[in-house]
Formats: C-alpha cells, structure tokens, sequence
C-alpha cells in the first residue's frame, strides 16, 4: 500500500460503515502508511490518520484502478494507477488514540527487547505466560497462532507463571517471534507445528496436542502435555 504514499487519493465508501472516514480523507494526499501491531495506519496531510485493525476477517487488497469486484467494501482509496481496497475491516476509525496503550511492536527492528521484558516483569509473578504473551499492552503484535508456535518451540508450558519463566527464556521466546514473524512477512512458509492440531500428535513426541481456553478472553492455547509440561497446566476438561 505504500505504493499510494504521495499519491492525492479519491477515497470512496461503498459500504456505510466507511463513510465517515471516507469523508474526512477524500481528496487528500497518503503520507505515510505503518503497521504498528495488528493496526495499519494510514497518515494524511493535515495530520489526519486513519486506523484498520483487520482481526480475523477483513482484508486489505491493492488493484489496478477500476477493477471490478462483487460486493460491497468499506473504503476504497484510488490513486491514479492503483486502488487499494478494504474488506470487512471489523475496525475503521480516525484517529491513533486506541495504540497509544499499545507495547513496542514485535516486528520493529531494532526489536525493543529490553523494554518488551520490562513490561513483563512489571505484571503478578502468577499470571501465565500464554496469556501474557497476547497482551498487546505488553508486547503489540504476537497473535494466538504465534503464541502456540513460539511456546511449542522453545517447550515452555503456555501455563507457566511469568514467576518462573527466567530472563533468558523470556528473551529466547520473544527474539524467536520477532525472527520468525520477519520471515513470515517476507513470503517464507511457516509449518504449523501445534496451532490447531488438537487430537494430532505432537511432530517432536508423538503425545497427542491438547487445546483450552486461556485467560479471560478465553483464547484457544495449543500445546503438547509432554514437551512443554513444565508449568502444572490443568486437566482437559471431561
């Protein structure tokens, strides 16, 4: 999308959930567009900053001008050549208010490690790992597939109390993610190891993969109960 950077936009909404934001941008040039966490933000001139955060759903495509497409987007931005188009995008809104709580971003480079594990160890010794893992107050960025796969690797339970994970571990688990992640962002395929394989047996030990819900958003852990069972994880529900 940084294709349209310099570009005065003609900024559309066939959808009305994008018009209020298509009002404020028509016509205006993209400065800059970033990606900080899960957000996409979009800066135009006169300050005006546009906030996507696609969850699990939407979609950001970028198009010759005046393709043809069914339905109904919430925000299509025309350059002169290209157009990009937002799908489904579950948040669309001005303004950067709602990052400004948000940890140093994972796939900054240099990665803020030293301020990342601070965070960390700012939160009660007896708050789990796994979930602490997906607060992007802490750390913006690592979302429930990285979570499985990055605790899978380095065998640490997604159970275990912040108390007893130790620095250098903490450092291993988030520099893996930040290295991965760049891969994965750069086109390399990255083989699901845990995520989504309950039942499937581990590709290290062979012990069938177990799944629950985790903290209080109740977000699914993947894991294996044999490599990474060092955290007194609980039962599987009956």
């Amino acid at each position: 999308m940084r294709r349209l950077v310099g570009h005065r936009l003609e900024v559309v909404a066939p959808d009305p959930r994008g018009a209020v934001v298509a009002k404020w941008v028509d016509g205006r040039v993209l400065e800059d567009v970033a990606a900080v966490g899960k957000n996409l933000l979009l800066t135009f001139e006169g300050g005006v900053v546009v906030r996507s955060h696609l969850r699990m759903r939407g979609r950001w495509q970028l198009r010759p001008r005046g393709s043809t497409y069914s339905g109904r987007p919430w925000l299509v931005l025309r350059g002169e050549e290209l157009e990009a188009v937002l799908w489904n995008g579950p948040v669309l809104e001005l303004g950067t208010r709602a990052i400004e709580r948000l940890g140093p971003d994972i796939l900054a480079e240099p990665l803020a490690l030293d301020a990342i594990v601070k965070r960390f160890r700012s939160e009660p010794a007896e708050r789990e790992l796994g979930d602490a893992l997906l607060d992007q107050r802490l750390v913006s960025g690592i979302g429930n597939v990285w979570r499985a796969e990055a605790l899978w690797a380095a065998r640490l339970s997604p159970f275990r109390p912040l108390g007893l994970v130790s620095d250098v571990e903490l450092r291993s688990l988030l520099s893996w993610c930040a290295e991965q992640m760049r891969a994965s962002a750069g086109g390399a395929h990255a083989p699901r190891r845990v995520y989504r394989r309950t039942g499937r047996a581990c590709r290290r030990c062979g012990e069938p993969i177990r799944s629950r819900g985790q903290g209080e958003a109740n977000r699914i852990v993947y894991w294996c109960p044999r490599c990474q069972a060092d955290g007194g994880e609980p039962d599987p529900a009956p």
